[in-house]
Formats: C-alpha cells, structure tokens, sequence
C-alpha cells in the first residue's frame, strides 16, 4: 500500500466511525426525547418506554423532522401546549446529552 492509500483508508475509516457516533447519539436522543413527551402526555411505566421506543423507531424509518412531526401531532392530540421551538430545543440539549454520554463511554 502507498502513502496515498493508507490515508484514503485512514478517512474512510474515520468517516464510517463519526457515522457510526452520529446514528447512536441520534437513537439516544430520541429515546430521551420519546421519554419526555412521554412524560408531557401523561404516560409513565410501560405506557412511556414504549411510546420511547415508538419515537426512535420514527427516526430509524425516517428523518429528524418526522420525529417532531411525530411529537407535535401526539401533542396536539392530546392538548399539551408545547411549541415547535421548544420540543426543538429540548431534542438539541437532548442531543448534546447523549453526545457526552456517548463520549464518557456510557
């Protein structure tokens, strides 16, 4: 191998790993969030964690923003008075959240 092509294989290999950290903070995030709006909508126990698990598989089958679809329509169903920003704001510092935890290695 050449110089070139062990540095070719060094960024595909960090690409594929920053990839790999990206899909996990996503589903952590998701999860924290499916719990919070869980939580928003009155559900707790087996009611909340699967309605968590019901908002990561929205992610795992389409994008970010179907999620907030996702949640804005379940919270005007039920009456829960969040705005579009705030359920946003909540998914960053949910994100950032599970960056850490990803990067402390828990």
């Amino acid at each position: 191998m050449t110089t070139f092509d062990n540095r070719e294989q060094a960024f595909e290999n960090k690409f594929a790993h920053e990839s790999e950290i990206q899909f996990r903070a996503e589903a952590r995030r998701n999860r924290l969030l499916g719990q919070w709006a869980a939580e928003q909508l009155g559900k707790n126990g087996p009611q909340a964690a699967a309605y968590a698990e019901e908002v990561v598989k929205t992610h795992i089958d389409a994008a970010t923003s179907e999620v907030l679809r996702k949640i804005r329509a379940d919270f005007d169903a039920a009456g829960v008075a969040q705005t579009d920003h705030q359920i946003e704001r909540r998914m960053e510092e949910f994100m950032a959240a599970a960056l850490a935890s990803l990067k402390s290695g828990s």
